[in-house]
């Protein structure tokens, strides 16, 4: 079930990062929110719409399980990171998602493969993502066919609280789960004052606005 979940999200970043490289689609958004939209409306025809409970024991370990006091899925957040920082200051292939986030036509200028690095970048995200999958479906003991909703608006102000760019070429690994824990320790306080969930959702479309104007004004 695990490898499977993997794959599965990594195919998913496949095929997105196919779709904006060889479709020669404008802004990689596009690929991004139809696989996102083809892939929900995949969930609730597979599950008609309701919750499917009983997880493998595999998936209940991961998301359950506590090393020394420590949640395994803290670790594997943590395993995952460090891994992606070295990929990203210590490999050559890191330092070329960097250029080519800074700028294509440049990168390519310089004889970096840009189509096979922005492919990478989206089964890499895809991979996560089918990870982040398998601690979700464990802590719950079930999958949910919404319970990904407006998260893409979560990661998007995490990272840039954090300090990545949303125009590219700038971030860090570390930089973005600081900025996770921000935004969790801005929800969990509405949560803890009782605040409306509708107005938090507006809360966090403001916080959305304000870390992308940040980065307007830093760049």
């Amino acid at each position: 079930m695990i490898p499977s979940m993997m794959l599965g999200g990594a195919l998913a970043g496949a095929v997105s990062g196919t779709l904006f490289v060889k479709g020669k689609l404008p802004h990689p958004f596009l690929a991004t929110l139809a696989m996102m939209m083809i892939a929900r409306g995949a969930a609730l025809l597979i599950s008609g719409g309701q919750p499917i409970t009983g997880m493998p024991e595999s998936v209940r370990l991961v998301g359950t399980y506590r090393l020394f006091g420590v949640p395994l899925a803290v670790i594997v957040v943590l395993v995952l990171a460090v891994l992606v920082h070295l990929l990203l200051t210590r490999i050559t292939w890191g330092q070329w998602i960097y250029a080519v986030g800074a700028s294509k036509e440049g990168a390519r200028r310089v004889g970096v493969p840009v189509d096979r690095v922005l492919i990478s970048v989206y089964v890499m995200s895809g991979f996560f993502a089918g990870t982040a999958a398998i601690v979700v479906s464990g802590q719950t003991n079930s999958a949910y066919p919404t319970v990904s909703n407006l998260l893409e608006l979560s990661s998007i102000a995490a990272v840039i609280i954090g300090g990545a760019s949303f125009f590219g070429g700038r971030g860090t690994v570390f930089g973005a789960l600081v900025g996770a824990l921000i935004l969790g320790v801005i929800q969990n306080g509405l949560n803890l004052l009782n605040v409306n969930p509708s107005w938090q959702y507006v809360a966090l479309g403001v916080v959305v606005i304000l870390a992308v104007e940040l980065d307007v004004v830093r760049s």
